[in-house]
């Protein structure tokens, strides 16, 4: 309860030392918003970004291609499975696709830290991470996390956002949950509680001669309370338990799937309206689909397109998808053909999806696999393949890539987590 009144106190002190921020409007940040959307397991390009139709004397590498071509949406090529064909027709205008990435690893664990930090060893911050250290270090909220890699390295917070009641708790601790109208304390008991604890925050900040661990906790305490009437505008701004977005079940030949990447999206959407948050990751699990592939494959990536294509509509409505980034990827891809349960097992080429409005980079394919899925090497000036002089593209490659066009490379942050010895891909022209 105590830390809960203080963020209220502050919130109500006014201008309290250095403690008080303006209201974290959107309207406030003016810069990008950055989503990635983790597909967890072990997705398969072939069946999505970087179609495959099967070869000649080689095992078959999709059921779908014996009985329908690649399709082909404005530059992108995409496979016909799932719902690729709406998404596709509807986003390719918005979208790069970066094939033939090598996580170098078939193991999840390393995969999955590979693809999201950009380094095959633990250590280093995801690129959500970086973001909301450089663009957001006060907010209360800077880096949301839903599930999945969520590595910050010391350089930021993130939170852990499942349960919006709890959020609603933290925000109004004066109100009852479950109805706003249930007062905890009356007008003059929760107007002394405020003023006793604006009183406490400002000796806090007007201390002098603090040894240098103690101002340090003085900062971090000041940070995370920067922006509170911000985290309230976002409690107030979600919707009722009753009109978030419902999970979505699927009785799947595995086991039965979970998606709330949906209610994730409105979320985050809604965090970056209120000005709280920056960056989010979204998680999807399931991809790891060694048995019965085409079956669960199929209602997984459905589910991952929906929820991305729901992002963008929900961004549209709260006026959020002009200044948003999105960013789709996977541990690795699954093999070039199906095992004796008709699954597909680990494979470590895997793509990246780079989607935002009104680009000149978008409706592009770069990168470039074989017809066995294996990755060839590219030019990182010309973007085109080059057996000689180029090079096959790592995570490290996409990740360095982002941090010059998101505006992070030589932030203090990303400079402590250098890649050194990696050559500079034009992605994004």
């Amino acid at each position: 309860m105590r830390r809960r009144t203080v963020l209220k106190g502050i919130v109500a002190a006014g201008a309290v030392g250095g403690f008080r921020l303006p209201r974290a409007h959107a309207a406030h940040h003016e810069g990008k918003r950055f989503v990635f959307v983790q597909a967890d397991g072990g997705w398969d390009p072939t069946s999505f970004c970087d179609p495959k139709t099967n070869v000649a004397g080689e095992p078959v590498i999709n059921h779908w291609a014996s009985r329908e071509d690649i399709r082909q949406a404005g530059n992108i090529p995409y496979a016909p499975f799932a719902n690729n064909a709406a998404f596709f027709d509807k986003y390719h205008r918005r979208m790069l696709v970066i094939n033939g990435v090598d996580a170098q690893t078939n193991s999840h664990t390393v995969g999955i830290v590979h693809n999201w930090s950009g380094r095959n060893s633990e250590g280093y911050p995801t690129a959500t991470a970086l973001l909301a250290a450089h663009y957001a270090p006060g907010r209360s909220m800077p880096y949301l996390s839903f599930g999945g890699y969520s590595e910050t390295a010391g350089i930021a917070r993130f939170t852990r956002l499942n349960n919006p009641e709890l959020l609603r708790n933290i925000a109004t601790p004066q109100a009852a949950s479950w109805d706003p109208g249930v007062r905890f304390f009356d007008d003059a008991d929760w107007a002394a509680i405020q003023a006793a604890h604006a009183d406490t925050a400002n000796r806090l900040t007007l201390a002098p001669d603090l040894m240098p661990t103690d101002a340090r906790h003085r900062q971090t305490y000041r940070s995370a309370f920067d922006g509170a009437d911000g985290l309230e505008e976002y409690a107030a701004s979600i919707p009722p338990s009753d009109e978030l977005e419902q999970p979505q079940r699927y009785p799947g030949a595995n086991h039965e799937y979970y998606s709330d990447l949906r209610r994730q999206a409105q979320l985050a959407v809604l965090a970056f309206k209120t000005g709280v948050a920056v960056s989010a990751d979204l998680w999807l699990g399931g991809f790891d689909t060694h048995a019965y592939h085409d079956q669960d494959h199929g209602w997984l990536l459905g589910n991952l397109t929906d929820a991305v294509d729901f992002l963008w509509d929900y961004a549209e409505l709260h006026g959020v998808a002009d200044h948003l980034i999105v960013v789709m990827g996977s541990d690795f891809g699954r093999t070039n053909r199906y095992n004796a349960k008709q699954g597909k097992d680990h494979w470590p080429i895997g793509s990246y999806v780079v989607m935002e409005k009104n680009q000149p980079w978008t409706d592009r394919v770069v990168g470039e696999t074989d017809g066995l899925h294996f990755a060839q090497r590219i030019n990182p000036s010309t973007l085109q393949r080059d057996d000689r002089d180029g090079t096959i593209i790592y995570p490290k490659h996409v990740h360095r890539a982002l941090r010059r066009y998101l505006g992070v490379e030589y932030s203090p942050a990303a400079l402590k987590f250098p890649f050194h010895n990696t050559e500079e891909f034009a992605f994004f022209g």
